[in-house]
């Protein structure tokens, strides 16, 4: 909403700065987006009179002036616009000037001749012919206005009128109007508010005798009011009003159009005029539109109507959609000598409906889908007649025609000031409160608060208690402690787990993708799912957007190998992805999905590579706090390498998989053989996670070192060799970390050499060589027996 701070004078005198008026009307819930002024721009730019006039030597269409700005002597300056004569007055910019767009205007010679400035058209001035419909668009603005040499073109014009931008919440439609804006601009400054009642005079005879009206949908419509003028006069509206319309962001066209434009931003009370001669019938009638009926709107656009929209008809068809726009059928135009003004209160849940479903929104629509008061529909259409007669736009016919459906019942909230005292945690007085309301045209009478008509957002003590405090001032309540059970924000301890996984990933290089949860049965094949794996059994999606879309998905895989192939086809040379992705299994007793969560971990380029990947698992896990994490060789799973696939298990119980992707796989999604994947579940992470890691203080005692060189089969794994070392080292050994893996001579075929450093240490006394070696010969024995293993 634009709100002219020369047309709330006309309301409520306000005195203060634009800075302090945006930031008191902000503080007191009427939010400032902004504040700009008219002529913005503008500068060194005066009247001045075209004392004479001779043809530039050098061209044939260009032309030397001599101008009376007001100055001590006259400047000359060059034009080429042909629609200049000696006694014109005319905008000049002088040297120095700047206008519209950052424009500087400087003396400067024009084909030999000296130019002190320049002669302006409508456009360098950032107006157009809708402003002053007098002047040509082509050519230099030949004023009218009443002015002398020299006079501030800003003056002249009307300029310099402060427009400020208000955000207003749906909820406050009130104030989508100048008198809502200037009621809240009293209150907060505490001066006093001049509401006008529109007079009508009239010129006699009776709308009755020309019209009648008839409401079929009172749900719909609870009110519909109309008046009716002759011998209308198609001309453009005054200055003051044409800028009073360009400072709200709308176009002045002609008396009539500008005037229901002046009264909805005025009143709030969007308003329509008809053409009478083209309202067939004499009748109007509020009704849902019949199956088929078209109507060509305002926009010269032909629109579908169905029986959920309300239209405005005549007694033979329609000639308006009700709330959003008039029919091209019963426009005004040129010869118009009689018209209709509609003012009506519909239904916002109805209005915005049929906007959304004709793609057509208004500022009609936008104000009518809010709620506007029931009870603004006569003041609105008086206003408008009152105009009417007061720029001599035509004769207003004598009465009006109120059609109310629907009867507005005043709503009533009672005034308890210990609740609302106890809810803002202040100390207000009874006495403030009632003056607050007041101040804003509630009526107290007792314990009981009257809402005004205007004011369908007050339902509660609350909304009381709201109107209370933003008036004595919100920088003003003190901070008080939190009283009883208050709900308090914060992560749970799900969320915060979850968030904690998206640090650990993005840390290790990983970049979070966000996929579809549906796919395609097609994924299966291309991950090569056996032809009975439980993963084959989805929810089918019963609306999808298509073929690929048409299930929930099982399995993460293909939606992270999506994501790769993308970028593998557009050259990226290395990825590193990952993505909390949920997936979707049926239940048999339910219509509901078991739904699980995935970490879902993919990459492929430089540095990618089995065991890299495995430590970003391990890396995961024991940030996490997961324990007793195993991997576990896997040979038959068909999506992967046969020879690079582990399962992962904590507490013996499979946690997820990793590995590298299968190449057939890769080939169906044209990635590098050398992909890699790992999926991890969520849910089984947070079921083993471990206690909350405590302080240790450091060792007092000295770690003592052993290297450890065993050969073994070729095909134990070295988890299992960790596993039987870490059980015979108790309770001294601290940690085993393996450095080699070797094979070939002199290694026997079909055994492998493997070296491990083992950390020793005690927490209580400096280990002696008899405890190192009862260590070492306790490792070395289970190792025999275990796996057979011997010291290299």
């Amino acid at each position: 909403m634009d709100l002219s701070r020369e047309w709330l004078n006309d309301y409520t005198t306000v005195t203060v700065s634009d800075k302090e008026f945006c930031d008191a009307m902000t503080m007191s819930g009427s939010k400032v987006e902004g504040v700009t002024r008219t002529g913005d721009g503008i500068s060194k730019v005066v009247a001045g009179r075209v004392t004479a006039m001779e043809r530039h030597p050098d061209s044939d269409h260009m032309f030397i002036c001599q101008v009376d700005a007001g100055g001590e002597r006259e400047l000359t300056i060059v034009t080429g616009a042909q629609n200049v004569s000696v006694g014109d007055m005319v905008p000049v910019a002088l040297d120095g000037s700047t206008l519209p767009g950052g424009v500087t205007i400087r003396t400067a010679p024009l084909r030999g001749v000296m130019s002190e400035g320049m002669l302006c058209s409508l456009a360098e001035l950032g107006l157009d012919t809708h402003d002053y419909p007098y002047a040509i668009e082509n050519g230099i603005f030949i004023m009218q206005e009443p002015c002398q040499p020299g006079d501030d073109i800003i003056k002249v014009l009307g300029l310099g009128d402060s427009v400020v931008e208000f955000e207003i919440t749906n909820n406050r439609p009130d104030c989508l109007s100048v008198i809502g804006l200037a009621r809240e601009a009293a209150a907060t400054f505490g001066t006093e508010l001049h509401l006008h009642e529109p007079a009508v005079k009239g010129s006699g005879d009776d709308i009755k005798n020309y019209l009648s009206i008839q409401i079929d949908e009172p749900e719909l419509c609870p009110r519909y009011t109309a008046r009716m003028v002759k011998n209308i006069k198609i001309e453009p509206s005054p200055a003051w009003l044409r800028r009073r319309l360009r400072a709200s962001g709308i176009r002045p066209i002609n008396n009539i159009v500008d005037i229901t434009n002046y009264v909805m931003q005025e009143y709030g009370q969007p308003m329509h005029a008809f053409d009478y001669s083209c309202v067939g019938g004499s009748k109007i009638i509020v009704r849902r539109a019949a199956p088929g009926e078209t109507l060509t709107t305002l926009d010269g656009n032909d629109r579908d109507l169905t029986p959920n929209m309300l239209v405005i008809a005549d007694a033979e068809k329609p000639i308006g959609v009700a709330g959003v726009m008039g029919g091209g059928n019963s426009e005004i135009v040129d010869d118009t000598k009689t018209i209709v003004f509609e003012s009506a209160n519909f239904n916002g849940t109805s209005i915005r409906k049929t906007a959304i479903a004709l793609g057509m929104r208004t500022d009609a629509s936008g104000k009518f889908e809010k709620g506007l008061d029931p009870e603004g529909t006569v003041p609105a259409v008086q206003r408008a007649c009152e105009l009417v007669e007061m720029l001599g736009a035509g004769d207003v016919i004598d009465g009006m025609i109120d059609v109310v459906a629907s009867p507005y019942i005043q709503k009533t909230v009672k005034l308890q000031p210990e609740r609302v005292n106890a809810l803002l945690g202040t100390d207000i007085s009874r006495d403030f409160m009632v003056s607050v309301l007041e101040k804003l045209d509630f009526t107290v009478d007792g314990d009981i608060i009257r809402v005004p008509s205007w004011r369908s957002d007050i339902e509660h003590y609350s909304d009381i208690a709201e109107e209370v405090a933003r008036f004595y001032g919100y920088d003003t309540v003190e901070s008080t402690m939190m009283r009883g059970k208050t709900a308090q924000g914060g992560w749970n301890e799900k969320q915060t787990f979850e968030n904690r996984l998206n640090a650990l990933c993005q840390a290790m290089g990983f970049n979070e993708i966000l996929t579809y949860s549906f796919g395609s049965k097609t994924a299966w094949d291309r991950i090569r799912l056996p032809a009975g794996s439980p993963l084959r059994q989805a929810l089918i999606i019963q609306n999808p957007l298509g073929e690929d879309r048409s299930v929930m998905r099982t399995t993460p895989m293909p939606s992270m190998l999506e994501v790769m192939s993308t970028n593998a086809s557009r050259r990226n040379p290395a990825v590193r992805l990952y993505e909390r992705a949920k997936v979707f299994h049926p239940l048999a007793d339910s219509p509901l999905a078991d739904e699980q969560m995935w970490l879902v971990l993919g990459e492929y380029g430089d540095g990618a590579g089995f065991f890299q990947l495995k430590g970003c698992v391990e890396a995961i896990l024991k940030d996490m706090r997961t324990e007793a994490v195993t991997f576990e060789a896997d040979s038959t799973d068909p999506s992967f390498h046969p020879g690079r696939c582990a399962h992962i298990l904590a507490g013996g119980e499979a946690i997820g998989v990793m590995g590298q992707v299968h190449p057939a796989v890769c080939d169906s999604y044209d990635l590098p053989h050398e992909s890699l994947y790992a999926q991890l579940n969520v849910a089984a992470m947070r079921a083993h996670q471990g206690p909350e890691r405590t302080f240790q203080a450091l060792p007092r005692f000295p770690a003592v070192t052993r290297d450890l060189a065993l050969v073994c089969r070729d095909d134990i794994p070295v988890a299992a060799l960790v596993d039987t070392i870490t059980a015979a080292g108790a309770p001294y050994l601290e940690s085993v970390k393996l450095f080699d893996v070797y094979t070939g001579a002199p290694i026997p075929v079909g055994s492998k050499s493997v070296a491990f450093a083992l950390t020793l240490r005690a927490a209580d006394q400096t280990l002696t060589e008899e405890h190192t070696a009862e260590t070492m010969n306790a490792i070395l024995k289970a190792l025999a027996e275990v796996h057979g293993a011997s010291i290299r």
